[in-house]
């Protein structure tokens, strides 16, 4: 029998081991405290993760800015155009639960600081969830998070119009306290250096639903925050106990009448809630985009990324 020829792949794929040295002589400037700041509910990210991790991933993206910054240029030049800031986007997709909202805070923290100090700008796709309101109407409110459940066009016109280099630019912004838009406050960007989009589909391709133009069509680098979905089940529902005991006893917790649930009650209802909402959404819509991405964090079940997948150029 002839040697086996491997087939060809579009990704270099590198364990923590081989990973961490890249991250050169990038210091780490985050003390605990600071981490703790940035650190979600049930996300055990811990300051050597920091430096694993984070550190190499925050040094090859201030290197992906700088050139892109020098790609514009050098179109401006070709097209005989006065040179103009345009901020570098970097998306972030993955499931709930697998911790992309603090992969999200510890980018921005870390290339903001960078010698240059970049003007690092973060904004979630929650903001541009349609109402609950509109959500029943329309009868998707057990869909929350899906792809219809969104207001893309303000999306895309926001992320279209940040790259564009608009001087000033307006979000809605979402409460996970009261899971709604925030009526009469916005999040406000002013010609960031990076914008950083996380969210749940940001990856989902221009042709989606028939949409000639989606969110994705805008992004100069992005992430894709991965891990075996029964992990992510685990993590959820020991998130959703973590959140039973704190922001569900708010009165103001949309999630409120879960407080009172004793230990197995709650895990049948995260169970529940998993199976017919946030399962779903990951197989059929998030997971499906995976290979969008140029990079992806491959977790394990104790949430430390073990492989990093980085798209060849």
């Amino acid at each position: 029998m002839g040697e086996q020829v491997a087939e060809p792949t579009p990704w270099t794929v590198l364990d923590r081991h081989a990973w961490a040295p890249l991250r050169a002589s990038t210091p780490l400037t985050l003390d605990e405290r600071e981490l703790a700041a940035l650190r979600g509910t049930g996300d055990e990210v811990d300051l050597d993760e920091v430096a694993t991790i984070y550190l190499p991933l925050s040094r090859l993206l201030n290197l992906y800015v700088a050139g892109v910054q020098d790609l514009h240029r050098a179109t401006a030049t070709f097209l005989g155009e006065r040179t103009a800031k345009v901020p570098f986007v970097l998306g972030i997709a993955g499931s709930v639960a697998v911790g992309k909202s603090t992969t999200a805070r510890l980018l921005r923290e870390l290339l903001a600081r960078w010698p240059d100090h970049p003007e690092v700008a973060l904004v979630t796709t929650d903001g541009f969830l349609l109402p609950n309101a509109e959500l029943e109407r329309r009868g998707l409110l057990q869909r929350k998070g899906f792809p219809e459940s969104y207001d893309t066009a303000s999306l895309v016109r926001f992320v279209a119009d940040v790259k564009a280099g608009a001087p000033r630019v307006t979000a809605p912004r979402y409460s996970h306290l009261t899971y709604d838009i925030v009526a009469d406050d916005r999040v406000v960007v002013e010609q960031p250096d990076v914008l950083i989009v996380e969210g749940l589909n940001v990856l989902q391709s221009g042709s989606h639903r028939g949409r000639g133009v989606f969110v994705s069509d805008f992004f100069d680098f992005s992430i894709y925050v991965d891990a075996d979905p029964a992990h992510i089940r685990s993590w959820y529902v020991e998130r959703f106990l973590q959140l039973r005991d704190t922001a569900f006893r708010d009165e103001r917790s949309y999630f409120r009448r879960y407080r009172d649930l004793d230990e197995a009650a709650a895990r049948k209802e995260a169970l529940r809630i998993w199976r017919q909402i946030n399962e779903l959404n990951l197989v059929h819509n998030i997971a499906p985009t995976r290979s969008r991405a140029d990079l992806v964090l491959r977790k394990g079940a104790n949430h430390r990324v073990e492989e990093v997948h980085l798209r060849k150029l």
